[in-house]
């Protein structure tokens, strides 16, 4: 095969899509290419699941040895990077809940979990931010619970709970920014209650 300028430009601006297909069908340099442009991205999301570059490092490997086993699952090619965020996500809670018995005794990592927690009176100030946003959450009309808790909460994307829904994307978003709106004036009427 012979390869002309136009040729080889061709390659080098394959879509994600493109890339997804291919790797599909089995074209593992595809697969190769969609590792190289999603590595650095998957590896940062890691390391903050898990806040250990070894660590992080092992998991970004897991996670593309599992969409590498798995692509031809993914019904829509655009959305390779969130599915990949998606798989971060759980295989992360896997790791943390399966290491957690092993480490709870470990002092260092019990040293390293005060450090990252903080001051009490910072541990406690969380919490009730987090109780008062899950408060105001609660007050919200079903619709609103439903379309934030699925976003924030389960992770899912906004193609999946259209696929859920039975609603368009766009729907989906609509709902999703009414949602928040209406989290923050429920949130600030609190505030100015209180």
């Amino acid at each position: 095969m012979k390869f002309t300028d136009n040729t080889l430009f061709t390659i080098e601006t394959r879509t994600v899509a493109d890339l997804v297909r291919a790797a599909q069908t089995g074209d593992r340099d595809a697969f190769g290419e969609l590792f190289q442009r999603y590595r650095p991205a998957i590896v940062a999301l890691a390391m903050r699941r898990v806040r250990n570059a070894d660590e992080a490092e092992e998991l970004a490997q897991d996670v593309f040895i599992q969409a590498m086993q798995k692509i031809e699952q993914l019904r829509v090619p655009e959305a390779f990077g969130g599915w990949l965020r998606r798989i971060v996500h759980r295989m992360a809670i896997n790791r943390t809940t399966r290491n957690r018995s092993a480490l709870a005794c470990d002092p260092e990592v019990m040293e390293a979990t005060c450090l990252a927690i903080g001051a009490p009176d910072e541990f406690a100030e969380k919490r009730e931010e987090a109780k008062a946003i899950r408060d105001s959450i609660d007050r919200l009309g079903d619709l609103d619970q439903e379309t934030l808790k699925a976003f924030y909460l389960q992770s899912k994307s906004l193609i999946e709970m259209s696929d859920e829904c039975g609603a368009p994307v766009g729907t989906i978003k609509r709902r999703l920014h009414v949602a928040r709106k209406r989290l923050a004036k429920e949130m600030d009427d609190q505030l100015i209650s209180a």
